[in-house]
């Protein structure tokens, strides 16, 4: 069995945040103490150098697609830092030409002073995570910006775009403890008002081990989410957003490339403190790997933590829990390429989710539907059987 290989990105992870958030299942450590920027940098670096070697049969001569830098809050660490970082990966691995490298931010002043040196160092795109403008919900949800620190943080982003900077993201979140459908729609209106050219808008849900789990709030019921999204929607629409992923709106020309090649089932080099990586080989293996999550043992060297092979009866579930995240037809040539798979090898699964108006089907592509999307959990189960 051969396999084509898929475009090769590259998951830095940093995990320091001033704070943990009451609804942050990420990999994230509250800072205490001064940040161990350069000894981080440097285990990343080597971090990054064992996966070359690891996966050299599997890179071959493939070039980083684009880079993102996650977190925690990557935007803790110097301008300085990061450029030396993505300098020295660049030494390491060839980049494409118009590679995007994405960098994770706190709208806080101190941050975003540091966007036009990020920018002159690399990054080329900023992803700001505001959450909210209305100043009990920041509170609630344990942000440490204000409204104000938000909208100047979008203009140092516009203003960064001098020296580099072709895109930024805004992160808002509905659904709050306690928020009512036009506090939603009031916190979207503002978001479009500055004109962000690309939108993640996406529902609070409670995580297992975090502290929403444990004191849970009260969320809007059914009915207002649905309200919030149906009109939120709208809003975004009318403003010239395109929904292209189930929480991601867009530009013409701004989606998130990264994140188009997580949702196509792309591979990526993951490096850092609990960081998740997807790994193809030509002659058929695909893998997932992670990373050690806690920073004391990964900064003593130990970076790896595990390593599972994805088996042939699992990769039509793995292919289209991801693919059909994107509102875009799926190629069959593309689960073909990419799985190893035989489309005749879903085929009754896929007649079933036709009967169920879950998709639609051409000759080439599958794509789901409205329906679909509503029902994205019971689509994706069937996949599983």
């Amino acid at each position: 069995m051969k396999l084509t290989l898929p475009p090769l990105s590259l998951y830095i992870h940093i995990p320091w945040c001033v704070q943990k958030c009451p609804y942050c299942d990420f990999n994230s450590h509250a800072q205490k103490g001064i940040i161990p920027e350069t000894e981080y940098i440097q285990h990343l670096l080597l971090d990054l150098e064992q996966d070359l070697v690891r996966y050299r049969q599997a890179i071959g001569d493939r070039k980083i697609h684009s880079i993102f830098i996650g977190g925690g809050t990557p935007s803790l660490f110097s301008a300085q830092g990061i450029s030396h970082l993505l300098a020295e990966i660049r030494k390491r691995i060839d980049f494409e030409p118009n590679i995007e490298i994405t960098l994770e931010a706190n709208p806080g002043t101190a941050e975003a002073e540091r966007f036009i040196g990020y920018a002159q160092g690399g990054v080329n795109r900023i992803s700001m995570g505001i959450q909210s403008f209305e100043p009990e919900k920041l509170l609630k949800l344990g942000r440490i910006h204000d409204s104000q620190e938000a909208k100047q943080a979008v203009r140092f982003a516009q203003n960064s775009a001098n020296f580099g900077l072709r895109s930024f993201n805004v992160d808002l979140m509905h659904g709050l403890p306690n928020q009512s459908v036009a506090q939603a729609l009031d916190d979207l209106r503002q978001a479009i008002d500055l004109a962000p050219p690309h939108l993640s808008w996406y529902q609070l849900t409670i995580e297992p081990n975090t502290m929403f789990y444990y004191r849970q709030p009260t969320l809007p019921d059914d009915d207002e989410l649905w309200d919030i999204f149906e009109q939120g929607h709208q809003l975004l629409s009318r403003a010239g957003y395109v929904q292209y992923e189930t929480s991601a709106y867009a530009k013409q020309g701004f989606q998130c490339q990264h994140n188009l090649n997580y949702w196509r089932f792309g591979d990526y080099l993951a490096i850092g403190c609990g960081a998740h990586g997807k790994i193809s080989y030509t002659t058929g293996e695909i893998y997932r790997f992670s990373k050690t999550k806690h920073p004391k043992g990964y900064m003593r060297g130990e970076y790896l933590y595990q390593q599972e092979q994805i088996e042939l009866a699992d990769r039509p579930f793995e292919f289209f829990m991801n693919r059909f995240r994107l509102l875009e037809p799926t190629p069959k040539s593309e689960f073909e390429a990419y799985t190893g798979l035989n489309v005749a090898e879903v085929a009754t699964t896929m007649q079933w989710a036709l009967d169920k108006n879950y998709l639609v089907e051409t000759a080439d592509t599958w794509q789901i539907t409205q329906q679909g999307k509503l029902f994205l959990n019971e689509l994706l189960e069937g996949f599983l059987t």
